[in-house]
């Protein structure tokens, strides 16, 4: 019988730091402001009972970091916006800048600092469930049946968190 085993990451490394405005359903926004966001990655794993089977099933951690460091790489030091929210309107695009309307309030950004993520809004909890998303595109090929879940913690400060767990039916 096979036994469960988590594997969890976070690293100095793996943080990002991003600027975002998270919009509410009345059409009202936060002020543009950033984070130094520190993600968390916990897999569980179905991974056979015997020590010497387990050798032949390991699953390195520098292969887990090395798709963490892909997504914070890709949002560290953007603008995140999200591209999905009814109050976003882009209004015109060129190859150096975008502008755009949100809940009213025109913005002009540089296009290479502005990530348009396919969410509706720009949350811990929206951004735990992208990275998720994203991060399992990147992750190593698992043999059948042995990723059971994929936890995604997204610290935006100390105490102040959302998970997201995407579970493999």
């Amino acid at each position: 019988m096979p036994e469960k085993f988590s594997l969890r990451i976070r690293k100095e490394a793996l943080k990002f730091a991003c600027s975002h405005m998270t919009v509410f359903p009345d059409g009202s926004k936060e002020g543009l402001h950033g984070h130094q966001y520190t993600p968390t990655v916990t897999l569980e794993l179905l991974l056979p009972a015997t020590s010497q089977e387990r050798f032949h099933d390991m699953i390195p951690f520098a292969d887990v970091k090395s798709a963490m460091k892909k997504i914070s790489d890709a949002w560290d030091e953007k603008i995140l916006l999200a591209k999905e929210n009814p109050f976003l309107v882009i209004q015109a695009a060129s190859k150096k800048s975008v502008r755009f309307t949100l809940c009213q309030m025109e913005y002009v950004l540089p296009k290479a600092e502005a990530i348009f993520l396919p969410l509706a809004n720009i949350t811990c909890e929206e951004l735990a469930f992208h990275y998720a998303e994203v991060l399992k595109k990147n992750l190593p090929r698992f043999k059948k049946g042995q990723l059971k879940s994929i936890t995604v913690e997204i610290e935006e400060s100390p105490g102040q968190s959302a998970s997201y767990t995407w579970v493999n039916a």
